[in-house]
């Protein structure tokens, strides 16, 4: 039975690998997978079904990971080498940053209307919102906002062209739209906050490129948050099951990351957009009538 689980973990880190990163939901896909994969790792269902809510957050960290190899030289915030704005010109301050350190506070200033709204309403959420209708719904109307804002933004020249112009201000709007993906299952972490940068004038390869970034903190947040609030008890085979997801979810965003930012430098995101209205009225027939 384990080495089914095994496999399953390795179809679910596939998924997540893939739709982490595009504007697609990666949660309402795993939540959707998960209706027909079925991931049995306990007898007990109260046990088995707290292991697949949580299951279905920490994989994400596999996800992170291959967004820290990937912008390791943007991200870390040290060393004398290549460094154009140094702290001071010798001694420690000559190895520290302070351009790094910025984008870092911009994104923590982002991150502050999710954390303090995941904080209070995380097990509500869990509750009410994670189910199939609402990830369907979300996925529709998403779809259709990408291609309205798409259509909007055509001929549309952005203000913002690198990371670097990004301010604290855009920074927090764009945390505002990365709330209503928390809210609401289905919607797309990457989509929601693509779409509010987009709107505020800043260019499709920063939105997404800040999107990465932006996940570091609000994954490992969540995660860590799902893992202290999980009373199954580890065994071998969940661990196991675990952390084949995490890895198979490493790997495949590494190759999605690197597509995602040469597709996106000639091409608009509306086929993510008529890809979630298509998928979300499947989801809603078979809801409704085949189950």
């Amino acid at each position: 039975m384990e080495i089914l689980e095994i496999f399953k973990a390795i179809i679910l880190g596939i998924v997540e690998g893939i739709t982490e990163w595009l504007p697609v939901s990666s949660t309402g896909h795993l939540i959707l997978v998960n209706e027909f994969l079925n991931l049995h790792v306990s007898d007990d269902k109260a046990v088995n079904d707290a292991f697949i809510e949580m299951f279905d957050v920490v994989i994400q960290l596999g996800a992170i990971l291959a967004v820290v190899l990937i912008f390791w030289k943007k991200l870390w915030p040290f060393g004398k080498k290549n460094n154009s704005a140094p702290l001071s010109k010798d001694g420690f301050g000559a190895y520290v940053k302070t351009d790094i350190f910025v984008m870092w506070f911009k994104v923590l200033a982002a991150c502050i209307p999710a954390a303090v709204i995941g904080l209070l309403l995380d097990d509500w959420i869990d509750e009410h919102l994670y189910n199939p209708w609402v990830v369907a719904i979300a996925l529709i109307v998403f779809g259709v906002g990408f291609i309205v804002v798409e259509n909007w933004n055509k001929n549309r020249s952005p203000k913002v062209t690198d990371i670097s112009q990004l301010t604290y201000k855009a920074a927090f709007i764009i945390g505002v739209f990365q709330l209503i993906a928390a809210l609401f299952p289905g919607t797309s972490r990457s989509g929601a906050t693509i779409i509010g940068a987009l709107l505020i004038g800043i260019s499709r390869t920063v939105a997404a490129e800040f999107t990465f970034y932006l996940a570091i903190p609000v994954m490992f947040g969540a995660s860590l948050l799902k893992l202290l609030k999980y009373d199954g008890g580890f065994t071998g085979g969940q661990a196991a099951v675990l952390a084949v997801g995490m890895i198979v979810a490493f790997v495949v965003s590494i190759f999605v990351i690197k597509f995602l930012m040469d597709y996106i430098k000639k091409h608009d995101f509306k086929v993510f957009g008529w890809y979630r209205i298509i998928l979300g009225a499947i989801v809603l027939v078979y809801f409704s009538v085949v189950r």
